[in-house]
């Protein structure tokens, strides 16, 4: 791996980064063309996943493609869509050299745009930022290898890990600027979650707010018997911005229908064990739907159903400066643990103060 390949894999992880959340079903790749070692073509996939990053950058790059090297961040695809394969263009722009961070485990792709492109006398060099091109889009490679979303849990509590007070009030535990980083983590999601609790007592929005763009997530909410406030915020903005509903196949029809006619996406589950809905059918349904990536924000019961049933692939938690006490509510809901060694583990990634919070964010164990 050469310092050039290095950095210039490197800006076209930049370039991916700015898909996240808008480029759903698909992958948010970055392409990045270089000609005599001058950047002559760049592009990242478009909202809604077409055109795809190679395209673009390909469009910007023009002639000076030819005799190029294009580094990409997930292999390019050899499948015909909406749009010819990106392999194929790449080889009739005249690209001499493909750089690919990461293979795409997608069955139509697989191994199969290296090797067109090998098979036309192009030289492919891959596994160059494997683990952050990986990292990136690992919803995506969940999707496609277990059916189900990366799913980031975020949580915001007191010192004593509480997240309301005995009365229920909760606004705001954290500071300005540990929301306003909620809200930008909002945007590079697909869908935010929350449980049917959380929807009735703070009624909340769930949008992406003042970060300058109108690009909202999904905002689901799983709810058994759909009983949610019909004059709340979700409720009366269901036309304007999608809501979905995972809800019980016992819901009653007369909700059913009246959730349908304001405008929401209604996806039924199984039952869990709780007798609320399932945790892994509700997110193998939004998968189904093509969500990839999904930041849970509670509450504590839907948090603690994702961490019993090991669908936690990160935590992010933000700590304030203060203390509610034994009567405030916690952050997590019973998980019936009797043993530390039950316990889901997560490993520390990253810890720093926030406008007077203490942000630390966790990875799920892999031992």
């Amino acid at each position: 791996m050469s310092e050039t390949d290095t950095r210039f894999m490197a800006l076209a992880l930049s370039m991916g980064q700015r898909g996240l959340g808008r480029v759903w079903p698909n992958p948010a790749v970055g392409c990045v063309i270089v000609n005599d070692g001058i950047v002559v073509g760049r592009g990242w996939t478009q909202v809604g996943g077409r055109p795809h990053a190679e395209t673009v950058a390909l469009g910007q790059a023009g002639a000076a493609a030819k005799g190029a090297t294009a580094y990409v961040t997930l292999e390019p695809c050899a499948h015909q869509g909406q749009t010819p394969p990106c392999a194929t263009a790449l080889i009739d722009a005249g690209v001499a050299r493909v750089v690919v961070a990461a293979s795409d485990p997608d069955p139509r792709v697989n191994g199969e745009g290296i090797a067109i492109m090998r098979s036309a006398g192009v030289q492919v060099d891959t596994d160059i930022l494997r683990e952050q091109a990986a990292a990136q889009n690992a919803g995506f490679f969940l999707r496609i290898n277990e059916n189900r979303p990366f799913v980031t849990l975020k949580l915001a509590s007191s010192l004593d890990g509480r997240i309301a007070t005995a009365t229920g009030e909760s606004q705001w535990i954290t500071s300005p600027q540990s929301r306003r980083l909620v809200h930008a983590m909002r945007a590079e999601h697909d869908a935010v979650l929350v449980g049917g609790g959380t929807a009735r007592a703070d009624d909340p929005t769930l949008t992406a707010r003042d970060l300058g763009s109108n690009h909202q997530p999904v905002r689901v909410v799983w709810s058994r018997r759909i009983d949610l406030p019909l004059m709340g915020q979700l409720a009366q903005t269901a036309g304007d911005v999608p809501v979905w509903i995972c809800h019980g196949k016992d819901a009653e029809t007369t909700v059913l229908d009246t959730w349908q006619d304001l405008g929401a996406k209604l996806l039924p589950c199984d039952i869990g064990v709780a007798r609320n809905v399932d945790p892994h059918s509700a997110l193998r349904m939004m998968a189904d739907q093509g969500i990839t990536r999904v930041l849970c924000e509670g509450g504590g019961a839907l948090a603690a159903s994702l961490l019993v049933a090991d669908l936690v692939d990160e935590l992010v938690c933000f700590t304030a400066g203060l203390g509610l006490g034994a009567e405030g509510q916690p952050m997590l809901g019973a998980m019936g643990l009797d043993r530390l060694s039950h316990a889901p583990r997560f490993e520390l990634q990253r810890t720093c103060a926030i406008g007077g919070d203490v942000l630390h964010r966790w990875l799920r164990s892999r031992t």
